[in-house]
């Protein structure tokens, strides 16, 4: 005998899981591991001179879907390390770089990252994003590899755009060989 009570139950619960999967309400969502999560700033002058070092994250979580991710992410702008120098070198320009000159780290102590909307194509996700630096906040292109307990990107800001203005090129002329490019590279490797 039917039984239409039992089938528009099933109805019912069949639509209320199509909205939650339109709503994303299954993305799994993954807290990062801000002790082994990494970033590695990369930052050249004209003389093809190289500083490099790292960052370390507050925070952050992402929301992977099957064809979608999304989340944000906090830089700690005061773990910012030198690693290609020691001793006094090193201190200097740690110092140099968390100051106005640079990065104004006492004045802003965090950096963000905020992943807006991304489009799957093979295994890697292509990102539109907001980064934030000195409470500047500008979007970015780049890709993604994100796996179940790890996501890896590489990319490049232009910290001119955030009025890091030491020997720009964008501010400043006659600079020759004392130039600093605008471009910062930077690794990035999350660990949930």
């Amino acid at each position: 005998m039917f039984n239409l009570k039992k089938f528009f139950m099933k109805k019912i619960y069949f639509i209320i899981i199509q909205l939650l999967v339109s709503f994303n309400l299954f993305a799994q969502t993954k807290s990062i591991n801000t002790e082994t999560s990494k970033i590695k700033w990369i930052g050249r002058e004209i003389t093809t001179k190289i500083h490099y070092g790292s960052l370390k994250f507050l925070d952050g979580n992402i929301s992977i879907l099957e064809n979608q991710v999304k989340g944000e992410v906090t830089v700690d702008m005061a773990s910012l390390n030198v690693e290609d120098l020691s001793g006094g070198s090193k201190q200097r320009l740690e110092g140099h770089l968390k100051s106005d000159d640079f990065f104004s780290v006492d004045k802003h102590k965090t950096a963000k990252l905020e992943i807006i909307s991304s489009k799957k194509e093979g295994n890697i996700f292509m990102v539109n994003g907001t980064l934030t630096i000195k409470d500047i906040s500008h979007p970015i292109k780049f890709k993604l590899d994100a796996q179940s307990n790890k996501a890896t990107t590489k990319l490049a800001f232009d910290r001119s755009k955030y009025n890091v203005k030491f020997r720009s090129g964008n501010f400043f002329e006659n600079l020759g060989d004392k130039l600093i490019l605008d471009d910062i590279d930077l690794e990035v490797e999350l660990y949930f």
